[in-house]
């Protein structure tokens, strides 16, 4: 007879709600994101890796089973250390396999972990997610498991969940570690809301502690904490070692990390006056619990609020860091010039009279255009080209090649930040329209601007 337990784990859902359910259960979570040869087996069958590679920290950390010897009829042959465990896959039907972890030694630390679901990871984009949930099963541990694509809004979901930066690569979780600080981090902010409630000054209270930034004092307060953190005057990209993976790591990670902080009091405190009101009165639980099945459907509309202001604020936070580092490096730029109906790109280097004087150095100009990720979006500024060059510059890891190639089909160069031009989990390498920040500043830039300021 299935228990309670084993029902509950047999069940499926949406990516969300699988990845809600395996953050509750699990006592362990292992997320891995995904390089091209975790992806690449699934997808190509002349790969000779047959499954995810994992690192040697999270092998021997305790997550997985420990790895015994297998016999070996040559006693001389370089040992195989292996373990197997059971894993389950929402995603593939709750197919159950007995995966195996596998060390080869003779091959240094590399470890692989085989016998999964092909059909998983075959469809992925660049960039996605491995999600393992250790599940206490009796006296072993059961493994649920599933794939996040990275094109999808539950990508976002797992960084909030696991409060991953935009450089993480793999990393062991205790979930309710992460509820415990997450706790402790509202509950500081609810003694403060209760108090100001109590008080009578709850709507004062909200528009000192609780209102979110517009998006360029946002991203300035970002840009400040990125200059404090490297004691840096300015980002300028011809000084910057890397100034690409500086724009992502202000606009993704430190900018972010501001938001969610600024977003969360924002909600506490619109939720607190939505059910208790401005003025202090005296309140049981009875009342409490009406007004809460009342409101109902408002709360569910300021947490999909919440949800649509996560993605409405993104690209134009990328372009005001854009903007810093062009004027950082006392770079000509105009910002947002029509240049023809319905037509505004994010920046054209130097000016738009410029590139359409029809002067012999006018085709040094550009069109600079900032998309904080891109999916199909790339086609609407390859309407805003024309004849001109146009650069694209994002901080997205989950670009296909066969995308990057399109864009190179009608002359679009990408431009990423450094340390992804050559990760093992993006596929931007050996393209040749796509260049690091650094690259566009100093090959594209650098030459001309003697040219541009002489005429701006």
């Amino acid at each position: 007879m299935k228990t309670q337990k084993d029902f509950a784990f047999e069940q499926s859902g949406t990516d969300a709600d699988l990845l809600a359910r395996v953050f509750e259960k699990s006592d362990q979570v292992l997320v891995k994101k995904l390089s091209n040869n975790d992806r690449d087996w699934a997808r190509f069958s002349n790969k000779h890796q047959a499954g995810v590679y994992i690192p040697h920290e999270q092998r021997d950390g305790g997550f997985f089973p420990d790895l015994a010897a297998k016999h070996r009829s040559d006693a001389a042959a370089d040992e195989i250390r292996e373990a197997y465990f059971s894993t389950t896959w929402p995603q593939a039907d709750n197919e159950e396999k007995q995966s195996r972890l596998v060390h080869y030694t003779s091959k240094g630390q590399e470890t692989h972990m085989t016998r999964l679901p092909k059909e998983v990871f075959a469809d992925l984009l660049p960039a996605s997610f491995l999600i393992m949930g250790r599940v206490s099963s009796g006296t072993a541990y059961k493994y649920e498991c599933l794939t996040i694509d990275s094109g999808n809004d539950e990508a976002t979901l797992v960084a909030e969940l696991f409060g991953l930066d935009a450089g993480f690569l793999v990393g062991v979780f205790e979930p309710a570690e992460r509820k415990a600080k997450e706790r402790d981090r509202i509950l500081d902010f609810a003694e403060k809301v209760i108090a100001a409630w109590q008080k009578g000054a709850i709507a004062a209270f909200a528009e000192s502690n609780a209102a979110m930034p517009s998006t360029t004092e946002l991203a300035k307060q970002a840009h400040d904490a990125f200059l404090a953190k490297y004691g840096l005057r300015k980002t300028d990209p011809f000084t910057l070692e890397t100034p690409g993976d500086a724009l992502r790591e202000i606009s993704r990670s430190i900018e972010w990390d501001l938001f969610r902080d600024y977003q969360r009091r924002e909600r506490a405190v619109e939720i607190v006056r939505l059910i208790l009101g401005d003025a202090p009165r005296p309140v049981t639980a009875p009342d409490i619990i009406r007004k809460l099945i009342d409101e109902l459907p408002a709360i569910d509309a300021l947490m999909l609020s919440a949800s649509q202001q996560r993605k409405s604020r993104a690209g134009y936070s990328y372009e005001h860091h854009i903007e810093a580092m062009l004027s950082g490096g006392d770079i000509p730029y105009e910002k947002q010039v029509v240049i023809e109906a319905r037509k505004r790109p994010d920046f054209i280097l130097p000016s738009l009279a410029f590139i359409d004087s029809g002067a012999t150095d006018a085709n040094t100009g550009l069109i600079l255009s900032a998309k904080t990720t891109l999916r199909e979006r790339w086609k609407q500024v390859e309407r805003e080209m024309g004849k001109r060059r146009l650069f694209l510059t994002t901080v997205d890891e989950n670009i296909a090649s066969n995308a990057i190639e399109d864009m190179a089909s009608f002359g679009v160069h990408l431009v990423i930040p450094e340390s992804l031009r050559e990760s093992k989990a993006t596929e931007y390498r050996d393209h040749k329209n796509v260049v690091s920040f650094k690259e566009f500043c100093s090959e594209f830039v650098r030459p001309y601007l003697s040219v541009w300021s002489a005429h701006v």
